[in-house]
């Protein structure tokens, strides 16, 4: 899967608006670490989960939350496998198509932006069509295996973890 790269100058300034009303998106606090770990690891994996332990280690976080009324839907990271990396971000199958995916992805990519960076990259992307289609992200030539190539995973076996 290859990388892909967003210029973030190029960004509009407006927000994706199909969101439900009831669906917020905003920057996680530290003191939700505790629930949104555990979330992110139950639906996504250890991983992912661990990445986002990363993102909860800087303040202000580095994760941005969906919720729906009192129910965590989605999540995004950026600045945790790399500086100026994008993810990983994940939403909850049961409220995906609803565009909280891409209200993350902007989100994280604007506060990206105003923290300083020109250009994000999207590591290992899996629908490089929906992030070329969301923020005109551009496949960068020859990121393939790219920096999750050997990555070791907990409980893998062969990891010795």
């Amino acid at each position: 899967m290859p990388d892909m790269l967003v210029r973030l100058y190029a960004l509009p300034e407006g927000r994706p608006s199909r969101l439900d009303p009831d669906i917020r998106i905003r920057r996680a606090l530290a003191a939700e670490r505790r629930a949104v770990i555990p979330w992110i690891e139950e639906r996504f994996g250890a991983g992912w989960a661990g990445e986002a332990e990363t993102a909860f280690s800087s303040t202000p976080t580095r994760i941005h939350i969906a919720h729906h009324r009192d129910r965590i839907v989605g999540f995004a990271c950026h600045d945790v496998t790399a500086l100026g990396f994008f993810g990983p971000t994940g939403v909850d199958a049961t409220m995906r198509g609803k565009g909280i995916g891409e209200a993350l992805l902007v989100e994280s990519l604007l506060s990206m932006r105003a923290a300083g960076y020109a250009y994000a990259i999207i590591g290992g992307v899996g629908p490089a069509e929906f992030y070329a289609r969301a923020v005109g992200a551009v496949e960068i030539a020859g990121s393939t295996p790219g920096i999750y190539n050997g990555m070791l995973f907990p409980g893998d076996p062969a990891s010795g973890t």
